[in-house]
């Protein structure tokens, strides 16, 4: 009886944080009577793709989602590649400043974003780099490359030194036990920070809407706050199917991953 309650908690919770997405994604494909409706309508019951369309062809629309991928991608590369060497010189290396650092990263993952907006904000302007894709770029890395390198960390200090040293021993340098023992046992490490990092990115909002004021310039997270705009008649179907398309790149990008994810965690040496 016990394991039945707790399974019933586990899926009325499991319900709870799904229905929101699953509403979203059903009201994109219900005609506007059915969205309108005072009576709810569950299931679409004559699904259409006209609010798709809509929310395809209007302004701007394609011009964000290529600034948003650039952004994101930039952002998620350039943290994946600085925490990695961050985090392989704090778990392998002792070195003057080494707990100050680490003190630091805590202390920049305690502060709220919205209290960075100014500070970063009047730096940027200073060199010139509000309204631009590189200025919102170095702000991501602000709040994604502390969490990244905190992460690894943890990843690489659970490889046991045994294991490069055995290589070494055997005849590898210290880079070929870097390359051929290290990276891929960190592997699962790399493409879960990626992912985190990625979706925080992707999904960030206030950053882009403070530092980007050309719309063409935007973010798909600014354009899609567009939809609510002073008017009582908010466009609720074609909100909805801009909001899922603005979440498949994220889901597309976790299917390309998880594979490897899976890979990397029964792969090194627990196979050996």
């Amino acid at each position: 009886m016990r394991r039945r309650a707790w399974d019933a908690v586990g899926i009325a919770l499991f319900v709870v944080l799904v229905f929101p997405v699953y509403w979203m994604v059903s009201t994109a494909f219900k005609p506007d009577d059915e969205v309108n409706s005072l009576t709810p309508t569950w299931f679409p019951t004559s699904p259409t793709l006209d609010h798709f369309r809509d929310a395809m062809a209007r302004p701007y629309f394609w011009d964000t989602v290529r600034n948003s991928l650039i952004v994101v991608c930039a952002a998620v590369l350039f943290s994946i590649v600085l925490a990695f060497l961050a985090a392989v010189a704090l778990a392998k290396y002792r070195f003057t400043g080494r707990k100050l650092f680490i003190g630091a990263m805590i202390g920049i993952l305690m502060l709220p974003p919205a209290g960075l907006v100014i500070p970063l904000y009047v730096v940027l302007a200073r060199y010139h780099l509000t309204n631009t894709l590189t200025g919102v770029t170095l702000t991501y890395l602000t709040f994604v490359l502390p969490f990244a390198v905190w992460t690894l960390r943890g990843f690489i200090l659970g490889i046991p030194k045994d294991l490069e040293e055995a290589a070494m021993v055997d005849g590898s340098s210290r880079v070929g036990a870097f390359v051929r023992i290290l990276l891929p046992l960190v592997a699962p490490g790399l493409v879960a920070t990626s992912v985190f990092a990625f979706i925080t990115s992707w999904n960030e909002y206030i950053f882009a809407s403070v530092l980007l004021s050309d719309q063409s310039n935007q973010t798909v997270t600014v354009w899609l706050s567009y939809f609510y705009g002073t008017s009582r008649n908010t466009d609720w179907g074609a909100l909805m199917a801009a909001s899922t398309l603005t979440a498949v790149p994220v889901i597309i990008f976790f299917l390309l991953v998880q594979r490897r994810i899976m890979f990397g965690l029964t792969s090194g040496a627990v196979r050996g």
